[in-house]
This record gives structure tokens, sequence and C-alpha cells, in this order.
């Protein structure tokens, strides 16, 4: 955490020499408003409202504050009871607090907030009169659904964390606040249930945001990157949602949300592998539908990373193992191919990740269009000129098609080229000893303590309840048992 700019500059008592300082700290600052006032009727006791135009409500500002100040008809008023007469009697606003500290009245400043200088004082009052524009409360795009909540968090953190609370109205549901970036102070929150979540975790958690030393914070992936375990592994160990219903879920499981100010996208900890395969609404459909879709998930894992691997290890090494008619159409297939499989398979692969980041960074109302079309064009135009044969054409848009059904598994391309590179090498034996790897690597992952793998291994029935199958509310009576003190979700 940054030290603070101005917290050794004192304030003064002349109100001339106040405002002298803050005009020197916004220099040719157009968008800073300074409005002299004098208290009351019979008072000759000067202050000064300043605030940022276009950060301030300013119908706030006049009806709660300028009309209040001007219109009192208070005769006994002077420089001893004045700050009590405000608060108590004047300011109709419901949020106002007295500071002394600098740092605190530029940082309120900015943030919306309107001071108050009074003529005598060292004291000022700061008043909440935030009225900067936020987007409407939306569905997210990329996480649509078709039963459950359609609300989605913005950019605004006070209406983010309005949403969680909407869904956990429970006195144990903690906020701790703190500013991270020595230029931009972003208010980050971290939110969890206390009784649930581990202070053992907590305190973790709360050692890696303390320990952030950056210029600015402009999205919650700044935080991500810099708080998660095994940085360089294609698997998350931070997940990120833009739902309301999904923090509260996981907040329910003992996990720790980070919400980031500017940004709608909130970080849920610790991460366990299970998680790229859940989804939120497998917990409002049907559990024996739900069980089916997310099975077809973790089938869809091993198809987005083996499928290619494994077609050129026996391809090139194993041809043994191919039905002699199914042999003979590949190699019909990639008659007149001047390149080898593995030349197809990655040409293939790299060309669909480059259809796919296309068509997100398009326009929405042309991009999937681009992108069906690019893929028909190129695919059917590559194999009539005999650069690749159909079968990998068909091998890339299933392996490609698959990863879509797991989005929070970003490393999959990733793993399939790792794969593929052995498989060409060694054939099944260079395929087998990847899975090894890979196996390996997940095993030694750790998410704030937390084991990766955890329930994976473990064949006992309540572990596997909500793993490859989820299942009915009525039996899944415990909570994932390392990652909270309480694990009693409901009575057996």
């Amino acid at each position: 955490m940054n030290t603070n700019e101005f917290s050794n500059v004192k304030l003064k008592k002349s109100l001339t020499e106040n405002i002298n300082m803050i005009k020197n700290i916004f220099t040719n600052d157009t968008t800073l408003v300074y409005r002299t006032l004098s208290i009351g009727k019979f008072s000759n006791i000067k202050c000064m409202l300043i605030y940022i135009d276009g950060m301030a409500n300013i119908e706030a500002i006049n009806m709660s504050i300028i009309s209040p100040i001007l219109l009192n008809d208070i005769a006994d008023i002077n420089t001893n009871n004045i700050m009590d007469i405000l608060m108590q009697k004047l300011l109709l606003t419901g949020d106002n607090k007295k500071t002394t500290s600098l740092d605190d009245i530029i940082n309120g400043i900015m943030y919306g907030k309107t001071m108050l200088f009074i003529d005598g004082l060292d004291v000022v009052i700061s008043i909440s009169t935030i009225g900067w524009k936020t987007r409407a409360i939306t569905e997210p795009q990329s996480e649509t659904i078709v039963r459950g909540p359609r609300e989605g968090f913005t950019e605004s953190l006070n209406i983010n964390l309005s949403l969680i609370r909407r869904r956990l109205i429970n006195s144990n549901l903690k906020f701790e606040f703190m500013k991270i970036g020595k230029q931009t102070k972003t208010q980050v929150c971290v939110c969890y249930i206390k009784g649930i979540a581990k202070e053992s975790i907590h305190e973790e958690l709360m050692t890696r945001l303390n320990n952030i030393d950056i210029d600015s914070i402009l999205d919650s992936g700044y935080i991500e990157e810099l708080i998660k375990d095994a940085p360089y592994s294609p698997f998350r160990t931070v997940i990120n949602t833009e739902r309301p219903d999904v923090v509260a879920g996981k907040l329910l499981e003992g996990r720790f949300a980070v919400v980031c100010d500017g940004s709608p996208v909130v970080l849920t900890l610790p991460t366990l592998f299970v998680e790229i395969f859940q989804s939120n609404e497998d917990y409002y459909d049907n559990f024996l539908y739900s069980s089916f879709v997310r099975s077809l998930r973790w089938l869809c894992f091993f198809l987005g990373t083996s499928v290619p691997a494994i077609y050129v290890a026996i391809v090139t090494f194993h041809q043994e193992l191919i039905p002699t008619s199914l042999l003979i159409s590949i190699y019909t297939a990639r008659k007149g191919v001047p390149f080898p499989s593995l030349v197809e398979t990655m040409g293939m692969t790299i060309i669909f990740e480059i259809l796919r980041e296309a068509g997100l960074r398009m326009p929405k109302h042309v991009g999937g269009a681009v992108t069906i079309v690019g893929a028909l064009v190129l695919g059917d135009a590559a194999v009539t000129a005999r650069l690749v044969s159909a079968p990998i054409v068909e091998i890339s848009a299933l392996t490609g098609i698959a990863s879509f059904l797991l989005p929070q598994a970003l490393g999959l391309v990733e793993i399939r080229l790792i794969f593929l590179l052995l498989s060409s090498f060694l054939g099944l034996y260079g395929y087998i000893f990847g899975v090894m790897g890979l196996v390996l690597h997940m095993m030694s992952i750790r998410s704030f303590g937390i084991p990766y793998m955890t329930n994976i291994p473990s064949f006992t029935a309540q572990d596997i309840k909500d793993t490859v199958i989820r299942a009915p509310w009525w039996n899944m009576y415990l909570r994932p048992k390392l990652l909270t003190k309480n694990s009693k979700r409901k009575k057996k």
C-alpha cells in the first residue's frame, strides 16, 4: 500500500489559505467548482463549498446544503458552535463527516464528495454528494443463462455490494475496504461470511492485497494477476464472474469475494479444479439434467485437449489401431496434402483461434456472421486446395466448439498444443506422458493454501456430490470441508 501524499499537511484556520492550498493542487482545473456562502441571515461567518462538476449531485447540493445554509435564521452562530449547528441542524444530507486530513479532502473531492470549508476553523465537513452516472443493471453478456436471475454487476462498487447484500441478508456478511494504487487509489472491498469463511484464508488474502505496490488498478484483472497462485499455470486459481448470484453461492461455501470499484467483474477465491465445470444454472435446473450437462463439460474438457493429439499420434505412429475402412478413408482424404498431420492440426488450431478472437472484437451484429462465414470459406477452400485434409477441419471445429462449454478453462489451447507436440514425436506414449505431467502439475497447485484438486481423488459419497454430477439439494448437507470452518449446510 502506498503512503498518502498529503498526510503530513495541516489545514489552516484561514479560509483564504485553505482555498489557495486547494487551488495549487488542482491547478487550471476548470471542473472544480468554488461556491462562497454566508452562514445564515444574521451571521458574517464565511464558508466555501468545493466539488467537481459532473462527479457531484448538483440537485442535492442546492437543496440539501446551499439552501439550508443561506436561509437559516439562527441568531447566535459563532465559530465555537458553527460546526455542531451545521452537522445537527442545517445540513440535510445523510452522510456528513468531520475531517482534518488534506489527503482525505483531496480524495473525497475526486470521488464526488462536497467539502465545506469554514472561515476560522481548521476542520472541514465532508458531505457525500456522489452523483456520477452509472450503467444500468443488465444481464452479463458473457454469462447468459436460460433460468436464473438476470442481474449482473456494474462498474459501481456501491451498486455491486448492494446486489450481494440483497441475496445475503445476514449480519455475518462482512465487508472490508481498502485503497490500492498509488495514483488511482482504487477502492477495493473484500466480502466474506463470518463463521463460515476460514480465518487463515482471510489473513493470507489480506496480506497479499496489502503487499500490492503498483501505480494503478483499473480493473479487477490487475488484482487477480497480482495475488493468484501458480501465475504460469494454464489453469485459473482465482475465478471471476459478473453475476451476483454466483458470488452469493460461493460466499455461502466459505469463499471470499474481491470487488473492485470501476470493474463489473468480481473475483472469488480459493478456487478448485471442479469449478471449471460448474455453472450457476446447474443449481436452478433439475439435478438429473444438470448432472448430464456437467458430465458433457467433463467430456468437452477431454475433447478440447486430447482429440487432436490422439489423432496425430494414431495416424502417424499407430495406424494398426485404426479399422481398415477408416484408415483408407483418412488416407484418401489426405491424398495430395503436402504437410504432415502436425502442421495441419496446428495451423487449423491457430486459424480457429484467430477467427474466434476476431468474432469477439468485431461489432456484435457482424461478429458472429463473419466468424461463421470465415470458418466455412476458409475450411472449404483449404480442403479444396489440398492444404489440409477434411478430418483435420472436423477435428479442429470439434475441439474449438468443445472449449466454449468451459468459459473458465482458458488454458485449453495451450494444453492442446503441448499434447499435440508430444504426440507428434512419441505417439501415444507422448500423449500419456503429457497427461501424467498435467496431473502432477494440477496436484501441486494450491489456491490460497487449498489443494487445487480437492475432492477429485476422493471416492466418498459426500465429496463427489458436486463434482462430476450435481446431487439433489436434500442430499448435499455439507459444504466443502477444506474451504470452510463450518461444513454443515443443512440437517442430514
